[in-house]
């Protein structure tokens, strides 16, 4: 666990971005860290989303501070450049914006598969504005960073509201209006998003809009197995240990944030210390959950990280990508992480009865930090598609599924 004595902080306080940059920059060659995980962006450049709502945010000081080489000149900063173009798409369903600011081999990675090209980009808007044209994208914060080579990444955590006036993927249009939360991490270099990670959950969407989500579960297994073709498409299992040796237990060689999340991440998920909750998380922690789930303090959080991993107990679990932001206080931080978990659903837990099927989850987390522990935390995955990979080999040519 990272250390909090005085000595330690004073420290650290010394210490500004750039100076945190070099230092996560020299681990590249550490054995324990081969590919650089951690970055941090400089809050100070930009304009931070904060308290804002899109009205008081565009009033904003448009001073700019920020260095965006190779973008339009109308953007102030890269959170101002992530806010305006999801404002344009969505809500003033400017969809040609998206010619301009994705690129045409734009490569987008969601819960069910990986897409490739901007007309995926182009037809999946124009759905989901068919299924909620009443949709508006309520934006909760950006946490962005600047990779080596000049990519600038965000993280962009959205409340959406809309109603469901269309037919949509999931079924019949019900007239209910629904909220849901959405992360997307984005990848972008001279005014375009070349790569983008997406996160939305839609477990929580197909309840509140009045199905079954097994049923639609079963639906999309169906659908997604005609398609899948006769060979081979399984070559090995994500575990956590390796062979027989034990997982790794992190521990970190600062008392930096980036450091404190791994370190958390590999004793809590990885090793299943639910135990050290309460050396990471305050007594009176929130973990908002999927499914409008409200987790509050110690027990709650370790009762779901019990139920959660109990589903893939033994399941390989990978930290892709860790953004941090400083906030105006020294020892507060945002900090976006991007995982994946990758095994088997081999027992009772959060998904139910084990179905011994493989199965992957995309998840992308955000936290608030403050002075090393978690304060706050927003846990996002496709909760949905995690029951479409378990009923996958369930359903066939016989099965009648209701829409």
């Amino acid at each position: 666990m990272v250390k909090n004595d005085s000595k330690s902080k004073e420290k650290d306080n010394c210490l500004n971005v750039d100076n945190v940059n070099k230092e996560v920059k020299t681990r590249k060659s550490d054995s324990n860290n081969k590919k650089q995980k951690v970055y941090y962006g400089d809050n100070s450049l930009v304009n931070p989303l904060g308290n804002h709502d899109y009205g008081s945010y565009m009033k904003l000081d448009s001073k700019n501070k920020q260095s965006m080489k190779g973008f339009d000149l109308k953007y102030n900063d890269f959170v101002h450049y992530i806010l305006k173009i999801t404002h344009e798409i969505w809500e003033e369903k400017g969809i040609g914006v998206i010619y301009d600011t994705y690129a045409t081999n734009v490569i987008v990675h969601a819960s069910a598969g990986t897409k490739y090209g901007v007309y995926g980009v182009i037809s999946g808007t124009l759905q989901d504005l068919h299924a909620f044209p009443d949709r508006k994208l309520l934006g909760q914060n950006v946490i962005w960073s600047e990779s080596e080579n000049g990519n600038l990444l965000s993280s962009h955590r959205i409340e959406s509201i809309g109603t469901s006036y269309g037919d949509n993927v999931f079924g019949k249009a019900t007239g209910k209006r629904i909220c849901y939360r959405t992360i997307a991490d984005c990848m972008a270099k001279n005014n375009k998003i070349y790569e983008e990670w997406l996160v939305r959950d839609n477990l929580w969407i197909v309840k509140q809009l009045g199905y079954d989500p097994h049923e639609v579960a079963k639906k999309l297994a169906k659908q997604s197995k005609d398609k899948q073709p006769a060979l081979q498409s399984k070559f090995g299992m994500g575990e956590s240990m390796k062979g027989q040796i034990s997982p790794e237990l992190y521990t970190a060689k600062d008392s930096s944030v980036g450091e404190l999340i791994l370190e958390m991440i590999s004793h809590i998920w990885n090793y299943k210390l639910i135990n050290e909750v309460k050396n990471y998380y305050y007594d009176n922690a929130v973990n908002h959950f999927i499914c409008d789930t409200e987790l509050n303090g110690h027990d709650d959080i370790q009762g779901m990280f019990v139920s959660f991993f109990a589903s893939f107990p033994n399941a390989a679990i990978e930290v892709e990508r860790i953004t941090c932001n400083q906030r105006g206080d020294q020892n507060s931080w945002d900090v976006a992480v991007r995982w994946r978990i990758n095994g088997v659903h081999e027992g009772y837990g959060y998904f139910g009865k084990p179905s011994g099927e493989r199965v992957e989850i995309m998840g992308i987390n955000h936290y608030n930090i403050i002075d090393n522990k978690v304060k706050e935390e927003w846990m996002t995955f496709d909760g949905l598609e995690v029951l479409r990979q378990i009923y996958l080999n369930e359903v066939d040519e016989e099965d009648t599924i209701e829409d």
